[in-house]
């Protein structure tokens, strides 16, 4: 039987409000539509949080499932104080807070081979736990899969503005941060092949009422720093410790273009000061990805 979150265990210092309930088909929806309706009653940050998603949402409009008590669900409302076109890079900034949260953990060699400590690195020079641009958080596993590569999915991000809000005078924009981390699935309760779950992947049992607590808190400290520096991702440190996390970056990769734009070939050569991926192609041309799907490509 899978545990209910402690609710009278979740505090978290800063947040005006946790709210923890029993099912929701969008946390992010939910959020969205809560903070529409009444903005005051959600100060920032405050968090919402289910145990069952019903209707999960990924970027492109793609579903995210899992059992009830299966997962870590949660959505964040921020409202960063930094220029709106920095914006894009709330979910590297996300993606590499789970990194550090996950790597506290000692992690065994479970079905998918997990390394002895997060972060700890592989003979290819990536750590075990690594961020594919610019929303998935992985972890090492073994076959390779397609547009993967050596990885599996265990956690997604989405990030929303809230339309309406910022509009007058002084007032920051809200953003709803999205986190979906799987946590005990076992393979058949996984949608597809490319994904896993932290017990697949050597974790153990964790406790998800204390990785709530201490991922909320990351995730707020990681941008609280970014704040401070005007949303600058090198003053920050961002830019640092999202490329040290990165599993795309000096990889061979395929972009598929938003709104079936055509695609990209070529290596991931950096992040932009927007937090878009720069990708040389063959010929040496330098080609900006702010939107679209990216697939790890096997070098030959």
């Amino acid at each position: 039987m899978r545990e209910s979150l402690r609710t009278d265990e979740i505090k978290v210092s800063g947040f005006g409000r946790v709210d923890v309930v029993g099912e929701s088909p969008s946390t992010n929806t939910a959020l969205v539509a809560a903070v529409r309706a009444d903005p005051g009653a959600w100060p920032a940050p405050s968090a919402l949080v289910t145990e069952h998603q019903t209707a999960g949402r990924g970027r492109a409009g793609r579903s995210w499932e899992a059992p009830p008590r299966a997962a870590l669900t949660v959505s964040v409302l921020l409202r960063p104080a930094v220029p709106a076109e920095r914006l894009g890079w709330l979910p590297l900034l996300a993606g590499a807070a789970v990194v550090r949260v996950l790597s506290r953990y000692d992690t065994g060699h479970g079905a998918y081979g997990g390394a002895a400590v997060a972060g700890s690195g592989d003979d290819d020079g990536t750590g075990p736990l690594a961020v594919k641009w610019p929303n998935d958080v992985l972890v090492k596993a073994e076959p390779p899969r397609d547009g993967l590569g050596t990885f599996r999915k265990v956690a997604g991000i989405l990030t929303e503005v809230v339309p309406g809000t910022g509009t007058g005078p002084g007032e920051r924009a809200a953003v709803v941060l999205g986190i979906g981390l799987n946590v005990s699935q076992t393979e058949q309760e996984l949608p597809v092949e490319t994904a896993t779950s932290l017990a697949l992947a050597g974790f153990g049992e964790i406790d998800r009422t204390a990785l709530l607590v201490a991922l909320l808190d990351e995730v707020v400290a990681a941008a609280g720093r970014w704040e401070l520096a005007g949303g600058d991702p090198d003053a920050s440190g961002l830019a640092a410790e999202c490329a040290a996390v990165s599993a795309t970056l000096g990889t061979r990769v395929r972009a598929e273009l938003a709104a079936g734009a055509g695609e990209i070939v070529g290596e991931a050569v950096r992040l932009d000061a927007t937090g878009a991926l720069v990708i040389r192609t063959d010929a040496g041309e330098e080609r900006t990805v702010a939107a679209g799907d990216v697939h790890h490509l096997r070098r030959s």
